[in-house]
């Protein structure tokens, strides 16, 4: 419908933006609402940059997954500079860093770096680097940045304890830890969703086996329940095998709760008018159930997976940390953290500690995002 003139009470005009809201569909309606979230709009951005970092991460990341530098084990951290005053050379343009000057202490025979302004290591954007298959099909050997010498050391985030680029495993661990958040999550929706309509909808004797089902899986608790399963697990098992298997048993232990809060909602609209109606229109069980019942609370829906998706990354980051989930050579941030927790190393390499804050802020950027659909959805406020 869209306001007239003569539609306006007193005969007063509608405002040019009254107009474009009444003619605006249900998607401009909700991103508008989301754009006034700036949290939330931010969070969008940096999860849109995360994806990207998913689909081209060969392309992103300086060096393979499997560089390794074993002159620079445990290197801190390089500063990228745009131009150069302190070199032998005077003053000079262009992106480098500074290489590095090392030295053992006698009695620990521990190897401290610290950077050499006289050893400069240029640095370029789309440059040549080890060869690679984008998507698993584009052969590359262009880089987003890296050295312009491939056997120069270039490590802007320093280097592990096995001499592994940080930054690089950084960007493979993002796939695989956001992937299996983000797989997870979709299958435990798929069954929740499903069960959740199914039980509420129908109620009776098909109630009751979902719901003794639910209170079967959650009497167990969660933790020993994802150590039992992932222990049971062959220590043969190739890293992508093991990949899926972990991402199955998440998603069949996260599944129960939003089950349940599906089949409260389907309790509570069953008798409503809507659906009565779409009953003697002569609709399917199906489309009555997921053509008109779930859409009436879809922003809980949606803020509901946008909150498990954190959960799943902490699980997996979690299980692989304690040994029990993803191994090496298998790269996700819980693997990464597992240098972190020894002392010795982490007191002399605090940079190791990047991962844990990468998933801190993608579990706060879901959440921020989560908390944004959920108002932008809101069918109440619009």
């Amino acid at each position: 419908m869209t306001l007239k003139e003569s539609d306006a009470p007193d005969g007063m005009t509608p405002s040019p933006s009254e107009v474009r809201r009444t003619r605006a569909s249900q998607r401009q309606l909700v991103w508008w609402a989301f754009k006034k979230h700036r949290l939330a709009l931010v969070s969008a951005w940096l999860l849109a940059a995360m994806l990207v970092v998913i689909a081209l991460c060969e392309f992103v990341a300086p060096f393979s997954d499997r560089h390794r530098d074993s002159e620079y084990t445990t290197a801190p951290p390089q500063v990228l500079k745009l131009w150069d005053t302190d070199g032998p050379d005077g003053f000079r343009f262009g992106l480098h860093v500074d290489g590095y000057t090392s030295e053992q202490d006698p009695r620990s025979l521990r190897i401290t770096y610290e950077a050499d302004p006289d050893d400069r290591v240029d640095v370029g954007l789309f440059v040549k680097g080890e060869e690679y298959e984008l998507f698993g099909l584009i052969p590359m050997d262009r880089h987003l940045i890296g050295p312009k010498d491939v056997e120069d050391p270039m490590y802007l985030f320093g280097t592990t304890t096995d001499g592994q680029d940080l930054l690089s495993q950084l960007v493979y661990a993002t796939r695989v830890s956001a992937s299996v958040g983000i797989i997870g999550v979709l299958l435990a929706f798929l069954l929740g969703i499903v069960l959740g309509a199914v039980s509420g909808y129908f109620g009776g004797w098909i109630d009751n086996v979902v719901q003794r089902l639910i209170e079967l899986i959650m009497s167990v608790p969660s933790i020993p329940l994802w150590l039992g399963l992932a222990a049971a697990l062959p220590a043969t098992m190739g890293p992508v095998g093991r990949y899926f298997i972990i991402t199955t048993i998440l998603a069949l232990v996260a599944w129960t709760g939003l089950a349940r809060e599906v089949r409260g909602r389907f309790l509570a609209l069953r008798s409503e008018e809507f659906v009565t109606s779409a009953r003697l229109d002569g609709s399917s069980h199906a489309r009555v159930m997921f053509r008109h019942m779930l859409p009436s609370f879809s922003s809980h829906v949606i803020a509901a997976l946008s909150l498990s998706i954190p959960g799943m990354i902490l699980a997996e980051t979690a299980l692989s940390w304690l040994g029990m989930g993803l191994r090496p050579p298998a790269v996700s941030w819980g693997v990464q953290l597992q240098d972190a927790s020894k002392w010795s190393v982490l007191s002399g390499a605090p940079w190791l500690l990047i991962p844990g804050l990468c998933v801190v802020l993608v579990v706060l950027a879901f959440n921020f995002v989560g908390d944004g659909l959920r108002d932008a959805a809101d069918p109440y406020k619009h």
